[in-house]
């Protein structure tokens, strides 16, 4: 029987930078912090799951983003109840705003995104749930 969602695992190239933005901008929490034979990992709780980010001792590209032809993941989601204030936030931050709060396309289970990059290109959704969820 499926229990929930536990995590996604991530690669990042600076780990302070990466937990700055996940959990002193967006809100998670820290969970676990250690090394590892490898570098380093981070387990980050958003409260209904977790990321798992991984740190190498190894030079780390920026993050691509996936061709529409390309199959893989494109981007995180997390919800907030007022994207506007945080997308400031963000901006206020230097982080880089990909597109501004709008108006959501699927709105029987979102009313409002926008999405930013994180410290290593990833693209993160901001969303406002739609009523009712």
């Amino acid at each position: 029987m499926l229990l929930g969602f536990e995590h996604i695992g991530m690669t990042s190239g600076n780990l302070d930078r990466t937990v700055d933005f996940y959990c002193g901008l967006l809100g998670l929490t820290l969970a676990l912090r250690q090394k590892s034979p490898r570098g380093e990992v981070a387990f980050l709780d958003t409260g209904s799951g977790m990321l798992e980010i991984s740190c190498p001792v190894a030079n780390i590209a920026r993050s691509r983003d996936v061709p529409p032809h390309e199959a893989g993941m494109r981007h995180l989601t997390f919800a907030f109840d007022d994207i506007d204030a945080m997308v400031e936030k963000l901006a206020a931050a230097g982080i880089d705003i990909v597109e501004a709060p709008r108006p959501a396309i699927f709105t029987d289970m979102l009313r409002r995104v926008a999405f930013v990059r994180d410290p290593d290109g990833i693209i993160v959704e901001l969303v406002e749930r739609a009523d009712g969820r």
